[in-house]
């Protein structure tokens, strides 16, 4: 018999809302630089103030996954850190794959902060004659295989979730094959919007639209600035 958590249930994880688990990453950088600086415990207003939401918001999202803090003290740090990572399925390793090693392939395969979060760079294809066979990660011992044997590397290694840096052009088709592979999480910065079955996640990420929506609000600014002159 399976034995439950202290102070959590066995079903903790059905019917959590998006926006409850979007902000879970965000409490778990805060706690990390906590824990770094050596801070023991944090109250509800603490996080609150660090990612812009009400302090009962946070005491909510953390009840709703069965943590509660101690009045007068709140949240234990390293406690709740190690809860929220597991929470995020960090507790245990995660291999991931790259698929287009570009020059953001590359620079993610690079990115030396992916381990510290429980992510390792595992594959890295291509389909370029001129990139296959070279090196990329962080210590540069990753060599970039060529994508006709994705579905088998990929099955081989228990990849589960994988980076798309690919044109737009070709990322549903890549994104169909690792979904056959067994991908069940997909990091998507293709401009595309992605097809894929249920119980397969996909998170996009489109740096050309945000750096639209900064436009604005810097065009925002520059006017607020402007009238704020010519009333002066």
């Amino acid at each position: 018999m399976q034995q439950e958590e202290p102070g959590r249930s066995s079903d903790w994880d059905r019917g959590v809302p998006t926006a409850v688990i979007a902000r879970l990453p965000q409490l778990l950088r805060i706690l990390d630089s906590a824990a770094s600086r050596g801070v023991d415990t944090l109250s509800s207003d603490d996080l609150a103030r660090r990612i812009d939401v009400s302090s009962a918001m946070v005491r909510k999202d953390l009840s709703i996954l069965g943590f509660s803090g101690t009045r007068g003290v709140g949240y234990e740090v390293a406690a709740l850190r190690l809860q929220i990572a597991d929470v995020l399925g960090l507790s245990t390793d995660r291999p991931v794959a790259i698929v287009g090693m570009g020059h953001l392939g590359r620079a993610l395969a690079a990115y030396p902060g992916f381990p510290a979060q429980g992510f390792r760079i595992a594959a890295a294809f291509d389909r370029d004659p001129a990139i296959i066979g070279s090196r990329v990660g962080a210590e540069g011992d990753l060599v970039v295989r060529h994508e006709s044997g994705l579905e088998r590397d990929v099955a081989a290694a228990e990849i589960r979730m994988a980076i798309l840096t690919v044109p737009p052009a070709a990322a549903q088709r890549v994104a169909d094959r690792l979904v056959a592979a067994g991908v069940v999480s997909l990091l998507n910065f293709a401009a595309v919007a992605l097809q894929v079955p249920p119980g397969v996640q996909v998170r996009r990420t489109d740096i050309a639209a945000e750096l639209q929506i900064l436009a604005f609000h810097a065009r925002q600014s520059t006017a607020i600035g402007d009238r704020a002159t010519v009333m002066a």
